[in-house]
Parts: C-alpha cells; structure tokens; sequence
C-alpha cells in the first residue's frame, strides 16, 4: 500500500526548475570539497517528529491530518508507521534515519513487555532498512516524558527511577547495535532542576557521570562500536539543565573521564537557547576534537522558545558548512532534521515540502561554504590579524617559552606598543553576502 501515492520519489531538476516537489539545490551525486553531497551531508529524517508529532501546541490540540493513524497506541499501529516512514524516506532521498525507543514502539505496563513491544517493531524496523538500504543514525532513549522521570532520569533522586533509566538505556543500545546505528545519542531531557533549596546538584551530576560511563562500559560488553553523542540543552523542560551549552557538556565530559568517549550533538534552536549562535557552539566542539553531529533546525527569535522549525536560512545553513568542511565533514554522524512542520501545515503532503527545502537550503549552504573556503576570504584575514603571534615576541607566547618577566621586560623596552588594527567585520559581512 503507498501512502503518499501522489508523490514520485523527488528529484533533482537544478535552479530554474519550478516544481515544488524537486530538488533545486541539493544533487546527491554533486561533488564538493571531494565528497559527494549525500556523503557530507548524511541528511537524516527523525521519527519523533516527522511520524509522531501530531501539531498539538501548550494552547491547542492536535491538527495534523495523517491517515494512516487510527489513533491507537498499539503494536500493529506502530508496526504500519515503519511502512509509512521508509515510504517516505525513500521517495525523499535520506540515506539515514533517528529515534527514540518510545517514537517507534508503545510503552506497556511493565518494562518486560514494553521490550517485546520494541522487538516487535525492531523487527519490522530491520525488514524496511534491508530492503530500502536507509540506515539508522542513531538511536537513544526518551526518558523524559513518562511521570516516573519528573525529577530526572539518571539525575533523580529516585534509585529505583535511576534503575529503570539504566534498564531502558541497555535496551535501546542493543536494539540501535542491532539496527547497525553508527551513533547513541545521550540528550537530558529532565537532567536539570528548577530551584536548588530542594537538589544536591554535586550529588546528581555524580550520578550523571555514573550513568553515562555505564553505558560506556555496557557498549563494549556488546561491542557496540558506535559514536556515543551528548546533546547540550540549556532550557526546557528544567529551568537550569546540566547540559547547558557545549563548554558546559565538554566541562562535564572532562571533569569526568568522558572526554576520549563522547562527542557532541549540537542543535540551533538549543544554542540559540544558550544565548549562542550556531556557528559559535559548532566551532567550539570542533576546536576541541569533539563536533560529532548536528539536529538541523531553528528558531523563531520573536517567540523565544524550542520552536523546532525546519532550517530555510541560507546564512545559517552557510555558517554551519564553514564549520563541518574545516572537520573535513561529520561522519560518522549526520544532518539531522530535528524539526517539525507547523501545526497550520497539516496535510501529509507539507512533510515533503518542509524537508525538501531545507535540504536546498543546507545544499546551497555547503556549495556556498566552499567557495568561501576556495578564495581563502575569510582565512586569510584571519591569519593576516593574528600575525603578531607567528614571530617574536608572539611565537615565544605561543611556544611557552615567555613568562611575566620577559613580557614586562619586552614592554618596558618599547616605547610605544604596535598598534591595533580594525577587525573590518562590516567589511567581511559584505563580502559573505557577495556569496550568496
């Protein structure tokens, strides 16, 4: 049975071509900076919102039209999803898609039960990549939604919840290790605390760390040999989440041993959240060997809050491929689409439209990139304003080999200090735009 029986997979027609369900921008065979776009892409659909998401809003309830749905929470409707999802995928071209355990398999009464659910689906789930050739990204476990995890997860101050947090965890690593995952994905949904008359915030972040080293260790027990991920969250759903930003989660990966086994995951609406921009919080993972994927979406800065819309900015999407091209890619994480339709776009048909442009917008975004990177623009400025440091007394900083004293000393001898020069940022903001 086909569910978007109006829709022929999509391709790409080029820049002039005027229909809607084409691509414009994004020719997966293209080649830039050596790599293919659908390798140095590795765009990614996710089930959470692309198949569950339903339009329901704090204000209102659902609006999206979706027939395949009959609205239960059972085994059969999760199994039909799959269907509905490779549908989808294939026609739309993503090697890769994303999940938490409970997007794909309904949640029982017991956990033993609520496993066999997952099996069940796994199954299916299995049968649709061997026979598509879309493979799975990454998976990782929601524990943030049910009641039991109001006060955290592995941050509870509930040992029997921090035990079912572990028990869950183990399972969605078997089930991503049997899906041939490339990645696990750690994002603290509840790993926060609003007011701290009421939280031992050492004791919770030691148990955090505890947590996440033993799924370390159960992943080599398994010979799970994917990327462990750590997505940084700074607000939503707790007011102060551990996770804050990348410095605070690389922090928290070493002050804790972490650093050589985990990467992260970095989002735009939640850097914007952070009061960071894109760029910033994707280049400080990189500087620091540790930018292992990215959820592709953004926000709406009238609203100022986790609105999750698909990414359409040229600019954005520009600054983020200046980042991923200097790594020389993202592998072996991906391009996640961590992003939803608007409640008002409710027919199956907007699902398509919604990600067909933004993977234009990340296409044009890459191939704009690189010819930045081809002219050396931006680089050669750069290097240009930190030239005090290449020689002198700047080499000698840079080497270690200055001190308080040397430096005073040089200072002393001079009579007078070389002086600044303009940063020539308008300048260089006019020169991106010639870009794009």
């Amino acid at each position: 049975m086909a569910y978007f029986p109006e829709v022929s997979k999509i391709a790409y027609e080029g820049p002039t071509s005027k229909n809607p369900l084409a691509f414009r921008h994004y020719n997966p065979e293209e080649v830039v900076e050596g790599k293919k776009l659908k390798d140095l892409l590795r765009f990614t659909v996710c089930y959470w919102h692309t198949f569950r998401g339903t339009g329901v809003d704090p204000f209102g309830s659902a609006t999206l039209v979706r027939p395949w749905d009959d609205g239960s929470n059972s085994v059969e409707n999760a199994v039909k999803r799959v269907d509905v999802a490779f549908e989808f995928i294939e026609k739309l071209g993503c090697p890769f898609y994303a999940f938490h355990d409970r997007d794909v398999a309904p949640e029982a009464e017991t956990l033993s039960q609520t496993n066999k659910n997952l099996d069940a689906v796994v199954k299916a789930l299995k049968a649709a990549q061997e026979r598509t050739g879309i493979k799975l990204l990454w998976g990782t476990a929601n524990m943030f939604s049910h009641p039991r995890f109001m006060h955290g997860a592995a941050t509870t101050c509930n040992a029997d919840v921090f035990a079912f947090a572990a028990a869950q965890v183990k399972k969605a690593l078997e089930v991503t290790k049997e899906l041939g995952g490339e990645n696990y994905v750690f994002w603290g949904g509840r790993e926060g605390y609003h007011n701290l008359f009421n939280t031992d915030m050492k004791r919770e972040l030691d148990h955090l760390a505890k947590f996440m080293h033993m799924a370390v260790d159960y992943a080599k027990k398994i010979g799970f040999t994917g990327q462990f991920l750590f997505e940084p969250k700074p607000k939503e759903p707790t007011k102060h989440q551990y996770d804050f930003d990348a410095a605070a989660c690389l922090n928290f990966c070493r002050a804790n041993g972490l650093l050589d086994h985990i990467k992260l995951n970095i989002e735009t609406n939640h850097a914007t959240l952070a009061g960071h921009t894109m760029m910033h919080e994707l280049e400080y993972a990189r500087i620091q060997g540790a930018l292992g994927s990215i959820d592709a979406n953004t926000g709406d800065l009238l609203l100022g809050w986790d609105t999750d819309q698909f990414p359409t900015d040229i600019y954005l999407t520009t600054q983020c491929m200046l980042v991923i091209l200097e790594q020389g890619g993202i592998a072996p994480g991906g391009v996640n689409f961590d992003a939803k339709v608007r409640r008002e776009s409710f027919d199956p048909i907007d699902l398509f439209h919604a990600h067909i442009g933004a993977m234009d917008a990340f296409a044009r975004g890459t191939k704009i990139a690189a010819a930045i990177r081809k002219d050396g623009v931006l680089k050669d400025f750069v290097k240009k304003r930190y030239r005090s440091f290449d020689t002198g007394v700047g080499a000698e900083i840079e080497s270690g080999k200055a001190t308080f004293e040397s430096l005073e000393k040089y200072v002393l001898g001079k009579e007078t200090l070389n002086p600044n020069e303009s940063g020539r940022q308008e300048m260089l903001e006019n020169i991106i735009n010639q870009y794009l």
